[in-house]
């Protein structure tokens, strides 16, 4: 039985490092993208506008602009092209240092790092359309909560195309597309909108994060990642890699804290298309998530016609997300935020630390009183466990007087042994009942530490300034004494003090144990603690503190319950 809770354990740590491990790939240096030297144009799905930012863009992107002044966000619309290509986010810096850059979301077509959104038509048959080199007219100079600006562009052969812009006090653009049609004859158009990045940023998609282009058609959300999605691209006709017609939905870029998205009208059937191109901007990457009508849209003589969306771009603040999911109707937008498969526990789980942090004004102390809660919650199978644990400690020298008075049969050993548990009522397996139920809640726990804005750059005390990134101090550097950075030879060599504290709360733990008879079973054990931490130590600081912390809660739990547990005698079979 020994050796069964040997393996158990060992199942246990194994599975818990190899997902660590992949997890945090995303720690580790990673190749430079490769640039594209080929100039390719993307034709998305039905008529979608192409992939490729023309000179003419490029040119454009130093023209004329409309600003944008929001409480949450500022930047700009290009008025050559009508193109989101410059939104910066108020409440968000790169770092903890509070001069540093604002986190940028859209840049410029031309730059470094060209991510934008676009809205436009594709004609049926001989009618003129705005193009990226079509200049708009702003009705007012600054695009603000309360003051609504119109784009408009006359096509010079009686038809007046509009873009009716707002924008809400947090991340939310509210764009309808009007076509005035002053000609004797209908048209036929299809109305479109884009979010573009043409460039590959450093992938975090890991076990317990996507980052890329995404979507909800149908109720379903769809996930491609980088290099799916070129991969896929690079056979496909046009580039499109995936389309699907659904009424509404939503579709979009997203990064592990930041989402832009369209989202149009919810009752018009729209076919969502993600494809890959090449192009001569940025990193000679193009990857372009679109929507287009599924029919096209008649303006009739005389007439007008229009079709409202929503563009995202901004923070994924959950109770964000969650607000426009209700007022829009738009399906799923939560999803935007990784919650994972066991999204009926991380979310609650969040909804739990983001109130005790509304309390208690720290994270880190959230997570403290979080842990409590959990001990509580699982207080009676866990003093069970230890209960039995107290009793299996009492009992250990009748089992090693077993092992040498049957040392040459194990099958009697093993059948001894469990008549010994069973005279004692002990459960040789219940010192593993509270780590299993707690998997669940400590992955969980981890995806919130690590996918949610509210926990980025969220600080303890002391030297801990952000639970979502590992601790910063360095035992192999004796805590920044000395000015090197071991983690340059190897990502291993960084063990900060809280992993440290960790790993001796286990240890403490791991002494109120019973030990196995076997002295190589033991020796395996007592190296569980040194373990853990090179697991955790490049684990967000937040998650580290939760383990330190329950570890100590389970400490004195363990020792009192064992304490009463130990007073009564304990029986023995009286041939031992």
């Amino acid at each position: 039985m020994d050796q069964k809770r040997l393996m158990v354990a060992i199942a246990l740590s194994l599975g818990i490092m190899l997902v660590f491990q992949y997890a945090f790939q995303k720690y580790l240096p990673h190749p430079a993208p490769v640039p594209v030297q080929s100039t390719a144009q993307v034709q998305a799905a039905s008529g979608a506008p192409a992939n490729a930012a023309s000179p003419a863009a490029l040119a454009a992107a130093n023209g004329p602009r409309l600003a944008i002044d929001a409480p949450k966000l500022s930047g700009s619309v290009v008025l050559t092209g009508a193109v989101f290509d410059d939104v910066v986010l108020k409440n968000y810096h790169e770092t903890i240092a509070p001069d540093s850059p604002l986190v940028q979301i859209l840049g410029h077509r031309g730059g470094d790092k060209p991510s934008y959104a676009q809205f436009g038509w594709t004609a049926v048959g001989d009618v003129k359309v705005p193009d990226d080199t079509a200049l708009w007219t702003a009705s007012a100079g600054k695009l603000t909560p309360q003051t609504p600006v119109t784009l408009s562009w006359d096509n010079g052969q009686g038809l007046t195309f509009q873009l009716l812009l707002s924008v809400d006090d947090n991340y939310m653009f509210t764009v309808n597309q009007q076509v005035v049609n002053h000609t004797g004859a209908a048209v036929k158009l299809f109305p479109w909108s884009r979010v573009v990045r043409d460039y590959k940023p450093v992938e975090q998609t890991t076990y317990i994060l996507f980052d890329g282009p995404l979507g909800v058609f149908n109720n379903t959300l769809k996930q491609e990642s980088y290099k799916s999605l070129k991969a896929d691209g690079a056979q496909a006709p046009g580039g499109v890699a995936y389309s699907e017609t659904s009424p509404g939905g939503w579709i979009g870029i997203t990064d592990k804290y930041w989402l832009t998205a369209v989202a149009p009208d919810q009752s018009v059937n729209l076919t969502g298309s993600m494809s890959y191109g090449t192009v001569s901007d940025g990193d000679g990457s193009a990857y372009q998530t679109s929507f287009i009508t599924a029919a096209p849209q008649t303006v009739a003589a005389g007439g007008t016609a229009n079709l409202t969306s929503h563009l995202f771009t901004g923070a994924k603040v959950v109770k964000i997300l969650d607000a426009y999911q209700s007022e829009y109707g738009i399906p799923n937008f939560y999803k935007a935020v990784d919650f994972g498969h066991l999204y009926i526990i991380t979310k609650p789980i969040f909804f739990a630390l983001d109130w005790l942090n509304s309390l208690l004004g720290n994270f880190g102390l959230a997570i403290i009183v979080f842990t409590v809660g959990i001990k509580l919650l699982f207080f009676p199978l866990a003093s069970y466990s230890y209960r039995s644990m107290g009793k299996m400690k009492l009992v250990q020298p009748k089992i090693k007087a077993l092992r040498e008075q049957y040392k040459d049969d194990n099958t009697k050993i093993q059948q001894e042994t469990m008549a010994l548990y069973k005279a004692e009522k002990i459960n040789p397996a219940s010192g593993c009942l509270p780590m299993l139920v707690q998997i669940p809640v400590f992955f969980s726990l981890y995806k919130v530490i690590f996918i949610t804005i509210e926990m980025r750059q969220a600080p303890f005390f002391g030297w801990i300034h952000d639970l979502s990134v590992p601790d910063p101090t360095n035992l192999f550097n004796l805590f920044g004494l000395i000015p090197f950075d071991p983690t340059l030879i190897s990502p291993v060599l960084h063990i900060g003090a809280l992993p440290i504290i960790m790993g001796f709360t286990m240890f403490m733990q791991q002494r109120l144990n019973p030990a196995p008879a076997d002295p190589v079973q033991a020796r395996m054990f007592q190296f569980m603690p040194l373990i853990f931490t090179f697991m955790l130590a490049r684990s967000p600081s937040g998650l580290v503190l939760y383990w330190a912390w329950n570890n100590l809660l389970s400490v004195g739990q363990q020792w009192l319950i064992m304490r009463q547990a130990g007073n009564p005698r304990v029986r023995v079979p009286a041939k031992i």
